[in-house]
């Protein structure tokens, strides 16, 4: 399974970006939703990378959806909203998510660290399961995780314990961690019964 991250264009296309800006890994620069698909189209978000992928330009939902489709590739959308679009982001992406994969026998999980953009989430596509992303776990977890209907937590393996992890797994809840980039640390929490370890080092850590 691949993790995208995905938020809106000015005039509300899902496309794929990590930051609230463009500045970090596009030729482009200010906030990410301030220029319309057109406008982000036209920019190279590969050269910051590697001379290799200069001129790469951004991804659309859509796109990544036929491409994760046609080559049976599972995907985890991250919902990262720009800030101050977290419901309009939540209800779009989700939408736009459930009519790109309809039919599909697998469909892709929803996760998110804004509880807001969970419940717009909801709310447009009930049927799409749900992450609770976190990296900082509050005392009222279970309430909030319910309230979001998420059917699994997303959570910073360093607070993972043994413990906590039965404590997931009691409550009903898939497990999901990140980043685990060391196959030792993998290995472990494997070992406690979580369900999909996130990492970098695709190398390093054997899928299954």
């Amino acid at each position: 399974m691949v993790e995208i991250d995905v938020k809106l264009s000015a005039d509300g296309v899902s496309f794929l970006l990590h930051d609230n800006t463009l500045d970090r890994t596009t030729s482009g620069k200010g906030r990410a939703d301030a220029l319309n698909w057109r406008q982000l189209s036209l920019l190279d978000a590969g050269a910051w990378h590697s001379p290799s992928y200069a001129g790469e330009p951004l991804a659309t939902l859509a796109t990544v959806a036929r491409w994760s489709r046609a080559h049976d590739v599972l995907v985890n959308i991250e919902i990262k909203p720009t800030l101050g679009r977290e419901r309009e982001t939540g209800a779009a992406v989700a939408f736009d998510a459930a009519t790109l994969w309809a039919g599909a026998p697998v469909m892709p999980l929803l996760s998110s660290f804004s509880e807001v953009t969970l419940e717009a989430a909801q709310e447009a596509a009930p049927d799409l399961p749900r992450a609770y992303l976190t990296d900082d776990l509050p005392a009222d977890w279970r309430i909030r995780i319910a309230r979001a209907g998420c059917v699994a937590i997303d959570i910073e393996h360093t607070l993972l314990t043994h413990e906590r992890a039965a404590e997931f797994r009691a409550a009903g809840l898939r497990i999901a961690t990140w980043t685990v980039n060391d196959p030792v640390r993998a290995d472990v929490l494997l070992d406690w019964g979580i369900d999909t370890v996130i990492t970098d080092a695709v190398g390093l850590i054997p899928a299954g």
